[in-house]
């Protein structure tokens, strides 16, 4: 079986309540030389998943922007994806998990819809 859209997850179920934590690396572009240039691909942070009882790494594209919340906000995740990377090795192979998301956003809780719209005005 093939899953070339990777695994698609549900927020609730798979991470609980998950709280901001930190920027943990850029990916740059490599152009078509091979060189590393400054325009950023995607950028993957630190997220706290009460859920997974542990801290999660979810990358997101460069064009949903630079994500600066406070440390411990509550966030979630705009269409959620798992999906691996496979890595020959002697004995078969090893695979990598990881997580994508379009966006990490507010937590929209009762009473901060009007914030959530805020920031996303901001945006544009």
């Amino acid at each position: 079986m093939r899953l070339a859209e990777g695994i698609v997850l549900e927020n609730e179920k798979t991470f609980g309540v998950l709280k901001f934590s930190a920027l943990r690396r850029e990916v740059k572009v490599v152009n078509e030389e091979g060189v590393v240039t400054e325009e950023i691909k995607e950028r993957t942070y630190d997220l706290k998943s009460k859920g997974q009882g542990r801290m999660i790494q979810v990358s997101i594209p460069a064009k949903a922007g630079d994500k600066q919340f406070d440390y411990n906000t509550e966030v979630e995740l705009v269409n959620p994806v798992a999906d691996t990377v496979a890595t020959a090795t002697f004995r078969g192979a090893d695979v990598d998990w990881y997580i994508k998301a379009d966006d990490i956003v507010l937590k929209r809780l009762q009473g901060n819809t009007q914030q959530n719209q805020k920031i996303n005005q901001d945006k544009k």
